[in-house]
């Protein structure tokens, strides 16, 4: 592994672990696709250290648990928003 992909997977776990941000929120924090996170935390990190892998794997885990939670909010938000500009 490249040491600058190498360095950038550290700095991407410890930016995760740090904030629990989501995949899409590391990608754009980072200027890099959602796939290369993804790959990044689960092919890449596991190969470099198994128990920070475990850690983001966790973090990871429990976003997508809540991520049709975060969608309806924010579709609520949405038809809110809507709804209150009918009155203006």
């Amino acid at each position: 592994m490249q040491e600058y992909i190498q360095k950038r997977v550290l700095e991407v776990c410890q930016y995760i672990l740090d904030t629990t941000a989501t995949v899409r929120q590391t990608a754009g924090v980072f200027g890099v696709s959602k796939s290369t996170i993804h790959k990044d935390m689960t092919e890449r990190l596991p190969a470099i250290n198994k128990h920070l892998a475990a850690e983001i794997k966790r973090i990871l885990d429990q976003n997508k648990a809540e991520r049709h939670l975060r969608g309806g909010e924010a579709t609520k938000k949405k038809y809110l928003d809507v709804a209150r500009q009918k009155f203006i």
